[in-house]
C-alpha cells in the first residue's frame, strides 16, 4: 500500500517522519528516496525523533552511518558518497538490514538490490520553499488511518 501526504513545512516533514517512527518495531527498514535539497534528513529527524531518539540527527554524509539510542538502535546511513554496493556491504549492512535495531538510509536508490523485501521505501518529491509531496510505500500495509486526514493527498 502507499500513502502520499503533502507536507508544506519542515515541521510538516518531521511530524510524517515522527508518525511513522512510532509505529516501527524491530528489524524494520526504512528507504528514503529523493533528490538533493528534498527534505530526506529532515523526514528522518522526524522518525529518529518517534523512535524516541534525543540526541541531535544529522546526515551520515562523510562518515556514511550514524548510530542513535532510543526506544531501539537506530542505523542512519547516507549511501550518497558511496561507490559500490561492495562498499556498503563492507560496512556491515547486512547486520543493519537484519538486526534488531531500525535502519534508515537515505539516497537508498543507490543500495536498491540489496533492500529487504519488507523495506518500507519513503519517496520526497518537491525542493526549495515548496510543499513536499511524500509517498510512504510499505509492504506490511502501512495503516493510513494513523495519518493526520488534512494532509493525506487526495
Amino acid at each position: 500500500m502507499t500513502t502520499t501526504v503533502i507536507c508544506r513545512s519542515p515541521e510538516e516533514t518531521q511530524a510524517l517522519g515522527e508518525s511513522l517512527g512510532a509505529r516501527l518495531g524491530p528489524g524494520a527498514v526504512v528507504a528514503c528516496i529523493g533528490e538533493l535539497g528534498a527534505g530526506k534528513t529532515c523526514f528522518l529527524q522526524g522518525l529518529c525523533r518517534g523512535l524516541g531518539v534525543v540526541s541531535d540527527v544529522t546526515s551520515p554524509t562523510f562518515v556514511l552511518v550514524n548510530q542513535y539510542r532510543g526506544r531501539l538502535p537506530v542505523y542512519h546511513l547516507d549511501a550518497y558518497r558511496t561507490g559500490s554496493l561492495t562498499e556498503l556491504v563492507d560496512l556491515g549492512l547486512e547486520e543493519m538490514l537484519y538486526g534488531r535495531g531500525v535502519t534508515v538510509i537515505e539516497w537508498a536508490d543507490k543500495l536498491a538490490p540489496l533492500l529487504p523485501l519488507h523495506a518500507i521505501t519513503v519517496t520526497i518529491a518537491g525542493l526549495g520553499d515548496e510543499s513536499r509531496s511524500i509517498a510512504i510505500s510499505d509492504p506490511s500495509s502501512l495503516d493510513r488511518s494513523a495519518l493526520p486526514e488534512s494532509r493525506q493527498a487526495r
